[in-house]
């Protein structure tokens, strides 16, 4: 038996197919926009419909209208899709927030994978169209968090708000300051970002009083990881690994 599971992102969604014992075989990427039109849905799953497929499909979503398009596609070849949120989640995590429903699946996946993969407490931290800290506490409880904007979301809208500035391809060798505007950019978000990264983890810190293990995760995670103060790791794929844990517990 494969399974497949994906995750609906305002900028990309990733669909990733398992094999039986949950191990990753391959995953693909697609630009979540694109998934509004027909045509870009049967060649994106095409490849992922491979023998013996678990009939159930399980998404993290944050984009309703492209859940909506893929749900009513796969209906029709005779798959049933779940959306995380449709899930008793609060079995696998407790979740100590005021309104459920106002957080992200992705950061729900996020949570429920740091923390069944290293059982301790865990701060993530995902660089995708928001930067987003996500506190996750022993033993399971999925604490709240912090939504920053995101970098390259921040690079774009500037370039676009803007007559003269370019638009910017983020590098870690940044100098102070900058004497063009390619380099007075690049420092800007470089040394911003890392004060917002740092701060925000020392923030968290001393309010909660609680040690974590840092966890980056998205685009521009490798980038950053040398800047960041605490000693993180590096997981790419924690939110698939949270959605393969409510799989498991909640639709087998």
């Amino acid at each position: 038996m494969k399974y497949l599971v994906g995750d609906i992102g305002n900028t990309l969604t990733k669909v990733t197919l398992l094999n039986e014992k949950f191990k990753i075989i391959k995953s693909k990427s697609i630009d979540s926009k694109k998934l509004q039109k027909k045509i870009y849905l049967s060649v994106f799953f095409k490849n992922f419909f491979v023998s013996n497929l678990n009939r159930k499909i399980l998404f993290s979503s944050v984009v309703p209208s492209v859940y909506k398009n893929i749900k009513f596609y796969l209906r029709n070849k005779g798959y049933k899709t779940y959306e995380m949120k449709e899930l008793a989640v609060n079995k696998i995590i407790k979740l100590r927030v005021d309104n459920f429903k106002q957080v992200g699946s992705d950061r729900i996946a996020n949570a429920i994978g740091s923390y069944h993969v290293y059982r301790k407490n865990c701060l993530v931290i995902d660089f995708g169209t928001a930067t987003t800290f996500d506190v996750v506490k022993k033993p399971g409880i999925y604490d709240g968090g912090v939504i920053a904007p995101g970098i390259k979301l921040s690079i774009i809208n500037l370039n676009k708000s803007t007559a003269l500035l370019p638009l910017l391809n983020l590098k870690t060798n940044a100098k102070s300051y900058g004497k063009n505007t390619k380099d007075a950019l690049n420092s800007g978000f470089l040394w911003g970002y890392k004060g917002l990264i740092n701060n925000i983890i020392k923030k968290i810190i001393s309010t909660s009083k609680s040690n974590y293990q840092v966890i980056l995760t998205g685009g521009y995670s490798r980038l950053f990881r040398k800047h960041i103060s605490k000693k993180s790791i590096i997981d790419e794929n924690i939110t698939v690994k949270g959605i393969i844990k409510v799989y498991k517990d909640l639709l087998l």
